[in-house]
């Protein structure tokens, strides 16, 4: 796998990438496209583990009411995914959705091979990607937030090898080494977090002094935003001249990149920053409140769109949920159309009819980033107008 956190490989050559299989639950009732066990979420799904160095080799779909409190799946389907599992040779089971400890347990039971969550699987990217101090640090804590309640289910397990109660009722100070162990880690845990929480202040007060200087300086900011692979490193580069690294991954940008560029006279910065995905695990919208703020302080979200998605609407409404969610959701908004080059005209006229704002361009080629220059320029006008 592309990190250490769950199966610990680093395998890269596609020969040798360790294989995977796809489990999901679709809603009887109809869902809106991009609900987990939806062809848009297993297909967003099948890119994660791509992105993570994993080959997806088969999808088990179970269509019921809601996922099975027991096996996310229930015991049929269970023993079919466990029978793609074999036939597949996979290492790995991946679910659309997040998994209680219980679930993965009992699933894993049944399949044989380790079984972790779309949540388990994003963090794992998020580890491998992160290039910063305060980025490392912010992935480790939501790495924690999410492992900590998840020791329950092996507390329990390791109890029942180790000892537990013994008979006649005796309790502290005769349990088990499952339990004790079990103490063990979530205190080591709980510490660790503490320790990143300090560091975390820290960089957050860095971060903020140069906020103020910027203020002080009167550079309106603007924040390119957008879903993860739409673009937006690339965009910064056109606009500015930045050699930031861009990948046809998801998620290649975690740490924001600030870069300070002038339009007809008119100087702002630009930070790039991390991109949103459907059901974004809560944990990194929490372990990343500090660095979105790049977000929500701005003067300005530039909006890029992949319009040559097939669900570029689906991702905007993504996008503005969790700006919704950050506190973003009232800023001013310049969505910009990326990809033209290579979106089909009729997608990129269904979009255009339903944002006449928009401003279409191609980071790639150059297109249409003329006009997105003029429009950040009347931006920058207004922001620096001395009674605003």
């Amino acid at each position: 796998m592309a990190g250490t956190w769950l199966l610990g490989t680093g395998v890269r050559d596609d020969a040798r990438r360790p294989r995977a299989v796809l489990v999901a639950v679709q809603q009887q009732e109809p869902a809106q496209d991009g609900a987990p066990g939806t062809p848009a979420s297993l297909a967003e799904l099948r890119r994660l583990a791509d992105t993570d160095g994993l080959a997806v080799v088969d999808e088990v779909v179970q269509r019921r009411g809601r996922p099975d409190p027991a096996t996310f799946v229930g015991s049929g389907r269970a023993d079919a995914l466990a029978t793609a599992v074999q036939d597949g040779g996979a290492d790995l089971v991946i679910a659309d959705g997040e998994l209680t400890p219980g679930q993965a347990r009992n699933l894993q039971d049944v399949v044989g091979v380790p079984v972790v969550d779309r949540t388990a699987l994003i963090l794992d990217i998020f580890a491998e990607h992160a290039r910063s101090s305060e980025g490392r640090v912010q992935v480790e804590l939501a790495q924690i937030a999410y492992q900590l309640p998840r020791l329950r289910g092996e507390g329990r397990a390791l109890s029942r090898v180790g000892g537990g109660r013994m008979a006649g009722g005796a309790g502290i100070g005769v349990r088990g080494p499952g339990e004790m162990r079990l103490e063990v880690q979530r205190r080591r845990l709980r510490q660790r977090a503490t320790r990143l929480r300090a560091d975390a202040v820290q960089l957050a007060r860095r971060r903020e002094m140069a906020r103020r200087r910027r203020l002080r300086n009167q550079v309106p900011a603007v924040a390119i935003t957008g879903y993860t692979n739409a673009g937006k490193s690339a965009l910064l580069n056109r606009l500015t001249g930045a050699e930031v690294v861009t990948e046809d991954v998801l998620f290649a940008t975690l740490d924001p990149t600030v870069r300070r560029t002038t339009v007809d006279g008119h100087a702002f910065t630009l930070t790039d920053t991390v991109g949103f995905v459907r059901n974004l695990p809560h944990q990194l919208v929490d372990a990343f409140r500090s660095t979105l703020e790049e977000v929500t302080r701005s003067d300005l979200v530039l909006h890029v769109v992949d319009a040559s998605a097939p669900d570029a609407f689906g991702q905007i409404t993504t996008v503005h949920g969790v700006l919704q969610e950050i506190g973003a959701g009232d800023l001013p908004e310049l969505l910009v159309l990326n990809k033209i080059d290579v979106a089909p005209e009729e997608w990129v006229t269904a979009l255009r009819r339903a944002h006449p704002d928009a401003v279409p361009v191609s980071a790639l080629t150059g297109e249409g980033v003329g006009e997105l220059r003029i429009a950040l320029s009347a931006y920058a006008k207004l922001a620096t107008r001395p009674d605003r």
